[in-house]
């Protein structure tokens, strides 16, 4: 049986950690306590003799392919990038919603009729920390949804007082913890593509707290990227732009820096190598294929999200949000828009593929 010191030997030691946090939720979840974040967002031990090497922190690992097989068939996984059963492109009708978010805000629109209509308890999302820094919550209000929303940037002063190291990922997942602690039945995951696998993990294995997400949400992810103080001023550099004019910062086929005046600056992500994390580089999965929403602006207009249906639970709730919280967008208006953003999903999710297969090639080469 293999335990936590084979996982730092074969995923932390390769760089290939994403920092997801499924193995610290398992281990405090059922109150082992062995495991903890270390300050720099990797896991570790917190107390190696309460360790009982049960093996379970290393099969639910998502860079451990132990499972693999049977999380695909538990969310029905069909190539070339999990199962779909539509598309859409729409946006929260609520303005207030809407002004919070990063793109349509359908996410939180979707959470907040969850939570309206009694169908969770809570939500595990992240919170604006300060500039560039979300950590997470579980949420168990309106107003703690809402709070939740968008991408936060803030052009304040103090930024002494956060960490070093400032970051576009909160391991929400982390959370989960609590979510065993107060004995929740019905909560609401969003998470990357790495937090959903290993929850999906997890509820293989029938381990707690996997029986209390009743739906999982999962977010298009192009890698994670850091923004510490070098890499802020590389990108003013490569934008022609200052922090202080601006006002929101996004991610689609491009990193997006909304300036105050209304301009845009278009970034290539290409061109942002050196803020992505390393272990980035070899995960696969662009489109969260093991959720049941996958959410994204990829594609979609200005202010309008793309959403991925791939369980029967994500298209029954987004059927009934639509005489609610949610509209579509008026595909008169551009006929082929649907065809368009599945094909942008395709692609994104293939280009993916490839350079994680790439990157792995290059380390078997580095470690013969």
């Amino acid at each position: 049986m293999k335990s936590f010191a084979h996982l730092v030997q074969e995923v932390q030691d390769k760089g290939l950690c994403h920092h997801c946090g499924g193995c610290v939720a398992f281990c405090s979840a059922i109150n082992y306590g062995a495991l903890e974040l270390g300050e720099d967002g990797r896991p570790r031990y917190r107390d190696k003799d309460k360790c009982i090497e049960c093996g379970i922190c290393y099969s639910i690992c998502p860079e451990i392919g132990d499972l693999e097989e049977e999380t695909r068939n538990l969310v029905s996984w069909n190539g070339p990038m999990g199962r779909i059963l539509g598309t859409a492109v729409a946006r929260a009708t609520d303005p207030e919603v809407r002004a919070r978010a990063t793109d349509g805000g359908v996410v939180t629109a979707l959470l907040l009729y969850l939570f309206d209509c009694g169908d969770i308890d809570a939500a595990i999302v992240s919170r604006k920390a300060g500039p560039f820094q979300r950590l997470p919550l579980l949420a168990h209000s309106r107003a703690d949804i809402l709070a939740a929303a968008g991408f936060h940037f803030d052009t304040v002063s103090g930024i002494a007082h956060f960490s070093k190291l400032y970051s576009t990922y909160s391991p929400s997942i982390v959370e989960l913890k609590d979510v065993a602690r107060e004995n929740l039945t019905q909560v609401a995951l969003v998470g990357t593509p790495c937090q959903i696998n290993t929850m999906r993990r997890m509820e293989v294995l029938g381990v707690v707290p996997s029986e209390a997400i009743t739906i999982h949400f999962g977010l298009f992810c192009a890698g994670n990227f850091q923004f510490g103080p070098e890499e802020r001023r590389r990108l003013e550099k490569i934008g022609n732009f200052k922090w202080a004019e601006v006002y929101k910062v996004n991610v689609k086929e491009e990193l997006l820096i909304h300036l105050r005046n209304k301009e845009i600056r278009h970034i290539p992500l290409e061109q942002l190598t050196f803020m992505r994390r390393y272990a980035c580089r070899f995960c696969d999965d662009y489109a969260a294929e093991f959720a049941d929403l996958s959410f994204g602006g990829l594609g979609a207009p200005e202010g309008w999200t793309t959403v991925l249906i791939r369980s029967p639970k994500g298209q029954a709730l987004l059927s009934k949000a639509l005489r609610a919280n949610i509209e579509l967008f008026n595909y008169k208006e551009n006929p082929l828009l649907s065809k368009t953003v599945m094909a942008k999903a395709v692609e994104w999710s293939e280009k993916k593929k490839q350079s994680a297969t790439e990157h792995f090639r290059e380390l078997e080469k580095r470690a013969l």
